[in-house]
């Protein structure tokens, strides 16, 4: 408990999956939590959840594409809070179609969300860092950004756009650590959310089944806590050394 006391977290897509649990373990661990999406009622019902249990959170609309809408939930983070400490540009989508079959438009839309959702969110939080003397930025970018095959699911663009975020994620560190600015990336493999369930498959463990020989560690697919828990350190004090790095949380798919 409290390993962000006193911390004003942004953290986006957090009305599920693993957006929700970083929301959810931000919130018990002290940090006043600014949880975005676009699903807006979904959301409210999911902060109206952390704060029945005791945390300080809002929930405010966010298209990460739309610099005008980062520029409104900044504001209302500002006013509300005082400061922004972290950033965690959770929100993604993924589209499942290779090079040969995706249209301009699906590649646009991809990258538009997974690559230029996370440049504006550091755009437009990285002036506040500085006026603090600090913050930390966690990316979520895939094992896509790191190898091929199906890690990245068929998704041409999905790929791309996960790769454009460990760069980018480099090119921040390098850019901003003389602001004591830290920026860090998370790779997850396979995780069991919500979205993997409404696609068919009910559990953890049936879903690791299908990556059993990529995965040397059982269950061979993680959950959405997991990913939070990698957000959580990258993001504290604990962490406070460490910039530039990619943490792939996917029971050792990457190590093949």
């Amino acid at each position: 408990m409290g390993r962000l006391t006193g911390k004003v977290a942004i953290i986006t897509g957090a009305a599920s999956g693993m957006g929700l649990a970083g929301a959810q373990l931000f919130a018990s661990e002290g940090a006043k939590v600014v949880a975005t999406d676009v699903v807006q009622d979904v959301l409210q019902e999911k902060v109206n959840e952390i704060i029945a249990s005791g945390g300080d959170a809002v929930a405010l609309k966010l298209d990460v594409s739309n610099p005008e809408s980062w520029n409104v939930v900044v504001e209302e983070t500002i006013a509300k809070y005082g400061k922004i400490d972290i950033l965690v540009n959770n929100a993604g989508i993924h589209i499942a179609k290779g090079i040969l079959d995706a249209e301009v438009t699906d590649w646009n839309k991809v990258m538009d969300i997974n690559t230029s959702g996370v440049w504006l969110g550091m755009k437009a939080v990285i002036p506040h860092m500085q006026k603090n003397g600090k913050g930390s930025i966690v990316n979520t970018s895939s094992i896509a950004g790191i190898i091929g095959g199906i890690a990245d699911a068929q998704g041409a663009a999905y790929s791309a756009s996960k790769g454009a975020v460990r760069s980018l994620t480099k090119h921040a560190a390098q850019w901003f650590g003389k602001d004591n600015i830290r920026v860090n990336s998370v790779h997850p493999g396979a995780i069991f959310t919500g979205m993997v369930e409404k696609a068919g498959i009910k559990s953890q463990v049936e879903m690791g089944e299908n990556y059993k020989n990529l995965a040397p560690l059982p269950p061979h697919a993680g959950e959405a806590m997991d990913i939070a828990h990698a957000y959580l350190f990258l993001a504290s004090d604990e962490a406070k050394f460490i910039t530039g790095v990619e943490l792939p949380v996917d029971g050792g798919w990457t190590s093949n």
